[in-house]
């Protein structure tokens, strides 16, 4: 799809509506981030050395969304033996 400028996006680009965003394939570095949470505030930062086990959901909340964050939820005790944290 052209952005802007007459440019097509790469697959792994996303368009904002304002702006063509590249996102991060898979193997390569996490971008550098903040984000408010119900934990308090994340940066991936705090993370560095560990494992970590990054994933999200759509805004709709579906059947499915609901029981992967209840199966994440009674692993966290593995997860975290492992030195693994999970971060949604």
């Amino acid at each position: 799809m052209p952005n802007d400028a007459g440019e097509t996006a790469s697959p792994s680009a996303v368009e904002t509506g304002t702006r063509v965003v590249a996102l991060p394939a898979l193997g390569s570095p996490a971008p550098l981030f903040a984000a408010r949470t119900t934990m308090g505030e994340r940066t991936l930062q705090s993370y560095r050395g560990r494992w970590l086990v990054f994933f999200s959901h759509p805004a709709d909340f579906t059947p499915v969304c609901t029981s992967e964050f209840i199966a994440m939820a009674k692993a966290f005790d593995q997860f975290q033996a492992m030195q693994c944290d999970l971060l949604a």
